[in-house]
C-alpha cells in the first residue's frame, strides 16, 4: 500500500494562488477514454506536469498534488490508469479493488494514455506547455521512468519509489512471469533526464537495485539526479509522516529545481 487513503501531499497549499482546476476525460490512441484531473496557473512556467499515481489511480491526494504544481506555476494533469476495465469515474471511497485492475494493466497502454496527457499539456487546453514532465509515484515511479524511453518528447521524468527491475505484476506473481520488460530493460531507449527519489527503509526495493539503474544510466551519458532518504519508509512523500517531513520537503525542492533545470 502507498499513501493512506485519506493522506494529503506534504506540501502547504500557497494562499492566494490563482489556480484554476477541472475533471476532464482524455482519449488514449486506441480509443480508450479515461480520467484526469487538470490544474492550471495564472502564469504559467511554460513546463508541464504528468501527474502519474500509485497503484490506486486518481484519487484526491494525487489531485491535490497536481494542484500544488500550478500553484507553483506549472500546469498539470493527473490521470487514472484504468479507464479500460474500470471505465470513466472517481472512485475515492476506500476499499474498491484496485490490484484487479492493476494485474490488468500494461505499460504500452499506460505510454498510450500518457501520450494523451502529454498532448493536452501542449494544446491550447492544457496551456500550451513546451516542456513536459512526468512525476510518479510507487507503480507510477516505474511508470514515469518508462515515459523517457516511449517517444512522448519528455524533457524530465520523476519517480519516487519506483521499482527499476521489476514489473508489478512480476512482484504480484512471482510463479507467472509476464514477460513485460522493466524500466531497467528501458534504458537503452532513455532520452531525457531521470530523477529518482527513494526509501531507504524501503523493503520492496533494495539500494543495489536503485544503484544499478543508476550504474546504467551513468553509463548511456544519461543525465540523472538520485537521493536515498535514509530511513524513509516507502510512501515517506504523505503528510501524515510527521517524522518524514524534511525527507518531504527535500523533495519537493528537488523537484521544483529539477524542472526548472531542464525545462
Amino acid at each position: 500500500m502507498c499513501v493512506p487513503h485519506d493522506a494529503m501531499p506534504p506540501i502547504p497549499a500557497i494562499s492566494g494562488a490563482a489556480v484554476d482546476s477541472e475533471d476532464v476525460v482524455l482519449q488514449a490512441a486506441d480509443g480508450t477514454k479515461f480520467a484526469a484531473f487538470a490544474a492550471r496557473a495564472e502564469k504559467p512556467s511554460g513546463a508541464g506536469i504528468v501527474v502519474l499515481p500509485d497503484v490506486r489511480g486518481l484519487f484526491t491526494f494525487y489531485e491535490e498534488l497536481g494542484l500544488r504544481f500550478a500553484e507553483v506555476a506549472h500546469n498539470s494533469i493527473t490521470i487514472d490508469y484504468f479507464g479500460r476495465t474500470a471505465g470513466v469515474g472517481k472512485r475515492n471511497e476506500p476499499g474498491w479493488n484496485f490490484m484487479e485492475h492493476v494485474a490488468k494493466t500494461h505499460p504500452d497502454t499506460v505510454a498510450q494514455d500518457v501520450g494523451a496527457a502529454v498532448a493536452y499539456l501542449r494544446s491550447p487546453a492544457g496551456g500550451s506547455c513546451k516542456s513536459i514532465f512526468t512525476v510518479g509515484f510507487c507503480f507510477g515511479g516505474s511508470n514515469s521512468w518508462n515515459q523517457a524511453a516511449a517517444g512522448h518528447g519528455l524533457a524530465g521524468a520523476i519517480g519516487f519509489y519506483g521499482h527499476p527491475g521489476k514489473v508489478i505484476q512480476d512482484m504480484v506473481n512471482p510463479g507467472t512471469p509476464s514477460g513485460i520488460p522493466a524500466t531497467m530493460d528501458r534504458v537503452p531507449r532513455i532520452a531525457c533526464p531521470i530523477m529518482a527519489l527513494q526509501a531507504g527503509a524501503d523493503q520492496m526495493i533494495s539500494q543495489a537495485e536503485t544503484d544499478k539503474f543508476k550504474a546504467a544510466l551513468d553509463a548511456r551519458g544519461i543525465a540523472n539526479e538520485f537521493k536515498t532518504y535514509e530511513g524513509a519508509p516507502h510512501s515517506f512523500f504523505d503528510r501524515s509522516f510527521a517524522e518524514h517531513q524534511a525527507a518531504s520537503a527535500d523533495a519537493w525542492e528537488r523537484i521544483q529545481a529539477f524542472v526548472n533545470k531542464y525545462k
